[in-house]
């Protein structure tokens, strides 16, 4: 066992041996000065186990290489280089491994058809502006499972596969700009895609996908989720053997060109326990809450561990995690607002998507920031529109309201924003409706790589929302123009540049610029009736 210490060397391994370190913290191979063709190259079957191999980015084009050589690389952590470790004519296995910080690929594997069954397990990729994040190419039969791949700012592609007989199961994609995962298979083999999660694929180009099928054969999708895609699955010319059982959520277009078999999957919140954009030291958790419509909906002839059908997502199947689902309370009610109608206040909100939602509480008071409790509730409903009739409402006063959730075990939400009518008026007139504007907190905050900015106009007027950084340099301005009263919330992406397509579709171009991690000022400046400024607010938020 090799102690802790900094070997500053390339290493050669030409027969069988095990080379074991201590700790991939302590124990670890510095390229970064050296020319070879590879940090660490085997060319005999061996074992390397706790090291951290570390190149300079340009000069080490591969951290760990093999070729006509299976090796077991366990427990290491492998960055700064071109390709984090290259698989090439081996049966190898690379099992709960940390790469990060290669400029053209984590793993790259390529084979020969049916010549070798590497497998890919347990591992955390990260990516930042590579090529693509996990390559396989040329066949070789490889299996992908359990891993964690995610872009921190401008790769375009999560796992691109042109191999045969590749399986892709119950791993969590995330964050790519193009596509999560692209199959292209050989004549006559089959790809399986299995209890994933892929989410957070914008789509910058015709061909965009969660997962993109193409100039393929037998393609099996099932118990994916697909969330917050441009496309939730594009084929082209591909055979798909069953694409059924998914779960879509926050996606643009569910299916893209030919025709797809299946008639069993569904359009709903999956209800994870704490559903934020991954990084790598960030608090997500993609389990499935307690009726979540996942549970028990994959594909019957797929068991989970315990013995039960499915869950679809990337805990279940038989690879998957026998796990006990929390009960939590639902999400705060979004977009309040409120207004006179007939005399009475109405009000009304954006319904949530929980499959367990069971009522709203709806609060008044004449205070602003009031606390919301028993005494304060005047209705119970399961609607999402509300006209209330508040006591002596032809006498000039102020009423605040707010919303919460319940779920049918009776979980409460967080409250929603307050909204504020100001009532003014006597006997022989009607009311007169005063809102605020307002400029919510970011959410989510901290976030990477976007987060979404809310903002209330109490009257139509010029609206400009900046992004700044702490130097007071402006980093990007999100909204210019012209809007009415009312609510709005604007993505800031702070990695991309909007743009309109020629049939006039949204599109986002990648690239980091002066970005860098920290706290940021968001502010908004109001210009009412007469170019005279009437409301201008600023917070801070955290690029995590």
């Amino acid at each position: 066992m090799l102690r802790m210490s900094v070997y500053v060397e390339q290493v050669i391994v030409n027969k069988s041996i095990s080379l074991i370190g201590m700790s991939m913290d302590s124990v670890i191979i510095d390229g970064a000065n050296a020319v070879p063709l590879s940090i660490v190259e085997f060319s005999a079957n061996a074992k390397m186990e706790n090291f951290t191999v570390l190149g300079n980015g340009t000069i080490a084009p591969a951290g760990i290489h093999t070729f006509n050589a299976n090796i077991i690389v366990r427990n290491c952590k492998v960055t700064n280089v071109k390709y984090g470790i290259s698989i090439n004519r081996s049966t190898s296995l690379v099992e709960n491994c940390f790469i990060t910080n290669c400029y053209e690929t984590g793993i790259d594997d390529e084979c020969g058809p049916d010549t070798c069954h590497s497998v890919y397990s347990d591992n955390l990729i990260l990516t930042y502006n590579a090529s693509t994040a996990v390559y396989f190419s040329y066949g070789g039969y490889p299996t992908f499972t359990s891993n964690i791949v995610i872009d921190e700012g401008g790769t375009r592609i999560g796992v691109d596969a042109y191999t045969s007989g590749l399986a892709i199961e119950n791993n969590l994609i995330i964050n790519y700009q193009n596509e999560g995962i692209a199959l292209y298979s050989m004549p006559g083999d089959t790809q399986n895609a299995v209890n994933n999660l892929v989410s957070n694929i914008p789509g910058v180009s015709s061909f965009t996908g969660g997962i993109t099928t193409g100039t393929g054969y037998q393609t099996v999708l099932e118990n994916n989720v697909l969330k917050e895609c441009s496309v939730g699955i594009f084929r082209n010319n591909t055979t798909i053997v069953r694409s059924d059982y998914n779960l879509f959520w926050k996606v643009q277009q569910l299916m893209n060109g030919q025709p797809f078999v299946g008639d069993s999957n569904i359009v709903a919140d999956p209800m994870f326990v704490n559903d934020t954009i991954p990084t790598a030291n960030g608090s997500y958790d993609f389990h499935l809450q307690k009726y979540s419509p996942a549970i028990d909906k994959g594909d019957p002839s797929i068991l989970d561990v315990d013995g039960s059908r499915s869950d679809i997502g990337m805990f279940g199947g038989p690879l998957g995690q026998k796990y006990t689902y929390q009960d939590l309370a639902p999400k705060p009610p979004r977009n309040l607002t409120a207004s006179m109608d007939s005399g009475l206040v109405h009000l009304k909100w954006n319904k949530n998507t929980e499959a367990d939602l069971f009522r709203y509480r709806v609060y008044r008071d004449t205070v602003p920031d009031f606390i919301y409790d028993t005494t304060k509730i005047i209705a119970v409903l399961s609607d999402t529109v509300f006209y209330d009739d508040p006591p002596q409402k032809f006498i000039s006063g102020n009423y605040y309201y707010k919303i919460t959730a319940i779920d049918s075990a009776y979980h409460q939400s967080p409250a929603s924003e307050e909204a504020h009518i100001n009532i003014t008026g006597i006997p022989e007139a009607p009311p007169i409706v005063v809102e605020h504007y307002n400029l919510l907190q970011n959410y989510p905050n901290p976030f990477n790589p976007s987060t979404t900015i809310p903002y209330r106009l109490k009257a139509p007027g010029y609206v400009k929302v900046m992004v700044y950084n702490l130097l007071g340099e402006q980093v990007k301005v999100l909204v210019n123009k012209y809007q009415s009263a009312g609510y709005y919330e604007v993505l800031f992406h702070p990695t991309a540049t909007e743009r309109q397509s020629a049939e006039g579709k949204i599109e986002f171009e990648t690239g980091y610029g002066d970005i860098v991690s920290g706290i940021y000022l968001y502010r908004i400046e109001v210009i009412g009736e007469g170019n005279i400024p009437v409301f201008t607010d600023m917070k801070k938020m955290m690029l995590g």
